[in-house]
């Protein structure tokens, strides 16, 4: 296939060791042709060298030496796009990078369009859309977690499992449509029962890929969580501590922290997205009220709540206020101030809170590792295991598993309510294009063209 040919800088704008200038499309090799030279300003044809080799020279504007580089050779379709590419490997300093650029520019490629090379990729059949969006979470992962899900799918993982369930669902459509073509040669008789038999492996398969889908926004996004306790509870000491250094002021005057302070903090190989909260109690100071009001607005919106308390203080009318917002929520209790003398037990908190209570001590950093371990068992359904679990990390395929759940629900309800068999056909064809989706597969152009403008320039 004939596509023009596009160019972008594929490492990150800033000085670093190298930076990768990549061009792609059926020009690729006449672009170069035009701009390098061999050691010492020999002319030399990459176009006649063998595809998958490096070659030492020079990129020129015309006479003029841009930059001394290594040049690599992908002839398509034995590359990332499936198309002829050339990446050229210059010294990594952000002017002399864009130099480059804009001398290939100059001489027959286009700047690329955000996520333009994989979505040539994905067009021209090197991946299919799972494996595209992938791409992207692997570049933005912020945990190991995040990592190794995202790397399993640009494996595939999503895609054999999606591609299994579609073979299936094939197969039924096309026995039934042949069934009511010849029923003089095909019979229906007892399909039904045989049907519904195997309509309920499918439904196990879609509900346990939408049950990882919990696991997968944990993974990618991290949890949203909300750390509440009265003034001087130790909140800041306990974000300090959890972010390893010292972004929260600390005092020992009530009413220090005003506003919410925001931290992406990596736990046991998650992430949490934390806010501290300016401590929880009534007062004049119209300052101190608005960033009271900020933290319950931000306690509304959590997916985690950590409750600290100042175990060398009595319990007040500010505890039982945050005991009311945590009532019914995932929340955590940290009985904080262990190391001092202690006024607020354990079991106290357990009977009030019907939370699990951590004794801990942010000063001495004691009970943290008690707390990341509650956290992840909290917040995954059981073991992390990448060995032959599959992750749905995208809400768009989450919604496609969705749909497709109903609709193989609706066969069965078919089934059992007596209608024609090509009721069934309606139903299963409507599960077979909602999987497609994910795969890149009956996908209107307009939700490709959204998905790749998420992505980096470059890439």
């Amino acid at each position: 296939m004939k596509t023009d040919t596009i160019a972008a800088i594929a490492t990150g704008l800033s000085n670093s060791g190298i930076g990768i200038v990549r061009i792609s499309g059926s020009e690729a090799f006449d672009v170069i042709d035009r701009i390098y030279r061999g050691k010492g300003g020999r002319r030399k044809k990459l176009s006649a060298e063998p595809t998958h080799t490096i070659h030492y020279g020079g990129i020129y504007d015309g006479e003029q030496l841009v930059d001394e580089v290594l040049v690599m050779l992908m002839r398509g379709p034995k590359s990332y796009t499936a198309e002829d590419t050339v990446e050229i490997d210059c010294h990594g300093g952000v002017l002399i990078t864009r130099k480059v650029l804009e001398t290939v520019l100059r001489n027959g490629a286009r700047l690329a369009e955000p996520g333009e090379f994989t979505k040539r990729a994905f067009l021209n059949g090197r991946m299919d859309l799972s494996q595209a969006e992938a791409v992207i979470d692997v570049i933005n992962a912020k945990n190991d977690y995040a990592l190794q899900a995202s790397v399993n799918q640009l494996e595939g993982s999503v895609s054999r499992e999606v591609k299994k369930l579609r073979e299936g669902i094939i197969y039924h459509i096309a026995f039934i449509e042949s069934a009511l073509d010849d029923p003089e040669h095909i019979s229906l008789e007892g399909y039904q029962e045989k049907l519904l038999a195997e309509l309920q492996p499918m439904k196990e398969k879609v509900e346990k890929l939408l049950r990882s889908s919990d696991n997968g926004r944990v993974m990618t996004e991290g949890i949203k969580t909300v750390i509440l306790g009265k003034p001087n509870a130790g909140k800041s000491s306990l974000m300090n501590v959890l972010v390893g250094e010292e972004r929260a002021i600390v005092t020992d005057i009530a009413g220090t922290t005003r506003d919410t302070l925001e931290e992406n903090i990596r736990l046991e190989g998650i992430s949490l997205n934390v806010t501290d909260t300016a401590g929880i109690r009534d007062t004049d100071d119209v300052v101190e009220k608005i960033g009271v009001e900020k933290a319950r607005m931000a306690a509304d919106q959590a997916d985690l709540i950590i409750y600290v308390v100042d175990g060398s203080r009595p319990l007040d009318e500010s505890d039982e206020d945050i005991l009311a917002m945590i009532k019914d929520r995932q929340a955590v209790v940290l009985l904080n101030k262990s190391d001092l003398t202690m006024v607020v037990t354990r079991k106290m908190l357990e009977e009030k809170t019907a939370h699990r209570v951590i004794a801990v001590s942010a000063k001495e950093r004691l009970g943290i590792e008690e707390l990341e371990e509650e956290i992840k068992s909290m917040f995954y359904h059981g073991e992390i295991d990448f060995n032959d679990q599959v992750y749905i990390t995208s809400v768009r395929q989450k919604n496609a598993l969705e749909n497709t759940l109903n609709s193989l629900k609706m066969v069965e309800q078919s089934i059992e309510n007596g209608m024609p068999e090509d009721f069934f056909s309606i139903d299963l064809m409507d599960a077979y294009e909602q999987l497609g989706t994910i795969v890149g597969e009956a996908v209107e152009d307009d939700l490709v063209n959204e998905i790749f403008s998420k992505f980096c320039m470059g890439k």
